[in-house]
């Protein structure tokens, strides 16, 4: 049978990527680290990792154990929640994870009314793209996550619970002294001829490719920029135009503009997920938090302005 200590020092050393980075995470001598996973290797019949020059990787043994390591791990962290619950009611840790234009806004008012309910609560935050994050709360790593179906829908996952939020509209940024920056509403057929700033994933089609379709054009040129603080820079200066969702609005530089593309207007829906397995210590707090995001989304967190000016904002 495994220890679970070596499987703890096993997903260490995965994400560190090496014995001396596993060492240094959980304060253990390196050679105690190579004798703790030399036994666990013997014990599961052959090498889990390959050596190399500068750290290690996961042999396909490595790779079938740690998975299951993984789900092991995290089982053992919600039974001590759940015990926590029960002994001392709930005080321990809820791991929340969004995606990132999310954590502008919606989360934030979210989280700022969950704490006054539940004080004790340790918050574990968690950002990533919507599919990593189910691929997250499939294995037990997080307790309620913030998803968008954009670009390409969410599977439907049998062991997890979707609430759906808001439907969210994705604006175009504009230089303030754009020729198009003074109207409430801008037509996307005007925009034919902008270079884009986005990074599109290789193969798909994206919200703009849609959008633009439906307006009878391709989009003319782009510029492949992924970090939201990059876009709102190369914008500022001239150099393009970029979709921002009206949820992350409140980010947008004041010598930017927002405005609505109208009924062409690219839109995605925001959505709460929950495991149906969440412990009973647990399902409180998470219930709570879902019913905080849902309350910040009809608040109009990221309902768009249609005013006219430079400072008209989502």
């Amino acid at each position: 049978m495994f220890d679970i200590d070596a499987l703890r020092l096993m997903d260490a050393v995965v994400r560190t990527g090496s014995f001396t980075g596993a060492a240094t995470l959980l304060t253990y001598t390196q050679s105690a680290v190579s004798r703790r996973i030399a036994t666990l290797e013997q014990q599961a019949g052959g090498p889990l990792f390959e050596r190399l020059p500068r750290g290690v990787r996961l042999t396909p043994a490595g790779q079938a154990l740690h998975s299951h390591a993984l789900a092991v791990l995290n089982r053992i962290a919600m039974a001590e929640e759940e015990l926590a619950g029960i002994h001392g009611g709930y005080r321990g840790r809820l791991r929340v994870g969004s995606f990132a234009t999310a954590n502008v806004a919606l989360v934030p008012r979210a989280l700022r009314d969950f704490t006054g309910e539940f004080p004790g609560v340790a918050l574990t935050m968690v950002e990533g793209p919507s599919g990593g994050l189910l691929r997250r709360m499939r294995e037990g790593a997080l307790d309620i996550a913030v998803l968008s179906d954009y670009p390409a829908g969410l599977p439907y996952e049998e062991e997890v619970e979707i609430v759906e939020l808001a439907e969210d509209e994705l604006l175009v940024a504009l230089p303030a002294g754009h020729r198009l920056a003074a109207l409430p509403e801008v037509d996307l057929r005007e925009l034919r001829e902008e270079t884009w700033i986005e990074a599109p994933p290789p193969g798909g089609t994206t919200a703009l490719d849609a959008a633009c379709a439906r307006a009878g054009f391709s989009p003319r040129a782009r510029l492949r920029i992924a970090e939201w603080t990059g876009k709102f820079g190369f914008v500022a200066a001239g150099l393009g135009v970029t979709l921002v969702p009206g949820i992350a609005a409140q980010a947008v530089p004041a010598d930017l503009v927002l405005r609505s593309l109208g009924d062409l207007a690219p839109r995605r829906t925001v959505y709460a997920a929950l495991p149906r397995t969440t412990p009973p210590s647990v399902l409180p707090a998470a219930r709570t938090l879902a019913r905080f995001l849902a309350e910040a989304a009809r608040a109009a967190v990221f309902s768009p302005v249609g005013s006219s000016g430079p400072s008209a904002r989502a």
